[in-house]
């Protein structure tokens, strides 16, 4: 058994921010359980994120970005084939190079593990962590445990299971050069024959991503039944070279939000922090991931760490309210047909 001053499961932009923020004469554990593939996610960083990371004065290096640049998204209504334009501004990057350079800028002072907590328990004194890395299998201790291991979190799993939000499968496929049409774009698909959610396509240096969110039940079934119905959108997508998948949440009340006490605390998407309209989370994974390292200095660091979120927590809910000018069919096409805040776009 090895004891810590705090171990982190997920070293992600909430696990990684939090470990370089922590004081530097602590010994951190951070635990790396991605894998080889990393994330399955789209990898833009949307205006938000990009002002999370500007509160660190952070820039981007040139090798984490990759092409195109992305100055619109392209909203398409799928069973009406309605189609827009509206002006939105994203880096597009690489999801697993944003990762790693975000780990490059750790202290000495952390230890990174690339393995697995198969789960956390209570002890005397703080909390057990049961890791695998590889073939081998040992305990970490330390009195401080943090869950910034996403929507399928062990840490909330096993201490906190009583969050109360949607879960949905995210499934991303990768299909090279020709599956779209020439013109590279970035699009946000409404499809309500197979979710209630959303789906979207990217290009990334000459290959296509397309991914969406589905309720657990049929998910692949419904993905597959989408991608034959976006053909007539000039998609080509019979076949994928890399398939990946997670579950994501989106939060719908306060009860779709856990901060932790007693030393025990979530982070980032683990702790329900997620747009529930565009679910972007990396901007609420950093700016959470800041919030607990301020709140821990205080006489008590639950009270000071739900407090600092506060304003996190409201801003995640109001957007609750501009779902249904998304996904409610009848208003989406309602708001699309207005042209309201649309650019006009001449195609080449």
């Amino acid at each position: 058994m090895q004891r810590y001053d705090a171990i982190i499961v997920g070293a992600g932009p909430a696990g990684s921010t939090l470990a370089r923020l922590l004081p530097g004469k602590w010994r951190i554990l951070l635990i790396d359980g991605r894998g080889p593939g990393g994330k399955p996610c789209g990898g833009l960083l949307a205006p938000d994120a990009q002002k999370a990371l500007a509160r660190f004065d952070l820039t981007l290096p040139k090798s984490v970005l990759v092409d195109p640049q992305i100055f619109s998204v392209k909203t398409i209504d799928v069973p009406s084939g309605l189609t827009r334009w509206y002006p939105r501004t994203y880096l597009n990057v690489n999801r697993n190079a944003f990762d790693g350079w975000l780990l490059s800028l750790l202290p000495g002072n952390v230890q990174v593990l690339s393995g697995r907590c198969v789960r956390v328990e209570r002890q005397e004194g703080g909390y057990c962590a049961h890791l695998r890395e590889g073939e081998r299998e040992w305990d970490a201790c330390a009195p401080m445990l943090v869950g910034a291991d996403g929507a399928s979190s062990v840490v909330r799993r096993c201490l906190y299971p009583a969050l109360r939000t949607r879960r949905y499968v995210a499934i991303q496929q990768w299909f090279a050069e020709g599956a779209a049409p020439v013109n590279p774009f970035y699009s946000c698909l409404f499809d309500p024959a197979a979710t209630d959610c959303c789906s979207w396509s990217i290009h990334k240096d000459g290959t296509l991503i397309l991914g969406g969110a589905f309720p657990a039940p049929g998910c692949r079934a419904a993905f597959e039944a989408h991608k034959k119905r976006l053909a007539r959108f000039g998609f080509a997508l019979e076949h994928p070279v890399r398939t990946e998948a997670c579950t994501v949440l989106r939060p719908t009340g306060p009860g779709s939000f856990e901060t932790g006490r007693q030393g025990a605390y979530l982070v980032g998407e683990a702790a329900g922090f997620i747009s529930p309209s565009s679910l972007e989370g990396i901007s609420s994974a950093i700016l959470s991931a800041e919030a607990l390292s301020r709140s821990l200095d205080a006489c008590d660091p639950a009270r000071a760490y739900r407090r600092a979120t506060r304003r996190l927590r409201a801003k995640l809910l109001l957007k609750n309210f501009k779902c249904p000018f998304m996904y409610a069919p009848a208003l989406r096409r309602l708001v699309m047909r207005s042209g309201l805040t649309a650019l006009r776009v001449t195609p080449k």
